[in-house]
């Protein structure tokens, strides 16, 4: 079986996040037990697995994703690696559609300039007060914080992208807050410092309960800082920056009840699982 890493939010290798991607043949899903091994070994903050579904089916495959310890409901960046996966290898053009587990139908669209966007939906968020130990956790106070609904995250504002930038937080102490919360993670974002760069805000992802420390660039995040973001600059089209060690943007657009994420991909690695 033919496994794939790929470089998602990214047109430049070692850049954006990576993802693994196992394309599977119809059928049955394979045991959950091994899905979780082969992500726990490629050590990725996420895996996607795929199969294809027969003709007239609501979709055109199924997609679950994987983080190195537990099986996650959304992932944006292993959808998009998905989706360049099936046009490099597969030669699929057009609008591909994937049914997932939580999320309902997803699609993934080919741009004519090598880029792919994906339809998500939306996850507005609900003003709450700070989870009490975060501030300590993180090393500086949001603003404000707002729980995502079913995307299971939390968002926090901060003043701006320098302090953004600067955090370094606790990150035993972060898992500690999201298990007691009842959250995947934790998103600290931030105004860009003037207007006119290519980006319009910053954002970080800690989810270390799920075995990812810091993620490089978390499509899913984006589902719920568009709208913050878009609500809060009255602009439907907005560029996230993801602030991490290889940085990533993602280009956003609100339309109701649903997110557009667009970004490009790079394959890294296409290598044979043994096991």
């Amino acid at each position: 079986m033919r496994i794939h890493v790929v470089d998602a939010f990214t047109d430049r290798p070692f850049a954006g996040n990576p993802a693994g991607v196992c394309l599977l043949d119809p059928g049955e899903w394979p045991e959950d037990a091994w899905m979780r091994r082969v992500a726990a070994e490629l050590n990725h903050s996420e895996t996607a697995f795929a199969r294809p579904l027969p003709a007239g089916a609501d979709a055109d495959w199924e997609i679950r994703w994987f983080a190195p310890l537990v099986e996650t409901n959304l992932c944006g960046h292993a959808t998009l690696a998905t989706a360049h996966t099936l046009r490099r290898e597969r030669g699929v053009t057009g609008t591909l559609r994937f049914r997932s587990r939580c999320s309902g139908i997803l699609t993934a669209h080919a741009q004519e300039d090598g880029s792919i966007t994906l339809d998500f939906p939306a996850a507005p968020g609900t003003e709450v007060p700070v989870p009490d130990g975060l501030s300590e956790a993180l090393g500086v106070t949001p603003e404000a914080a707002f729980r995502t609904g079913a995307l299971g995250d939390l968002l926090t504002v901060l003043p701006d992208e320098a302090t953004v930038r600067a955090v370094t937080p606790d990150l035993d102490a972060v898992a500690d807050v999201t298990r007691r919360e009842d959250l995947r993670g934790v998103i600290i974002t931030a105004p860009a410092p003037e207007p006119g760069l290519e980006y319009d805000f910053v954002s970080r992802f800690f989810s270390p309960a799920e075995g990812i420390l810091e993620d490089p660039v978390t499509g899913s995040a984006h589902t719920a800082l568009a709208p913050y973001w878009s609500a809060r600059t009255g602009r439907d089209g907005l560029t996230g920056l993801q602030v991490s060690a290889r940085t990533g943007l993602v280009r956003t657009s609100v339309h109701g009840d649903r997110v557009h994420l667009n970004g490009h991909a790079v394959t890294v690695l296409d290598a044979t699982l043994l096991a």
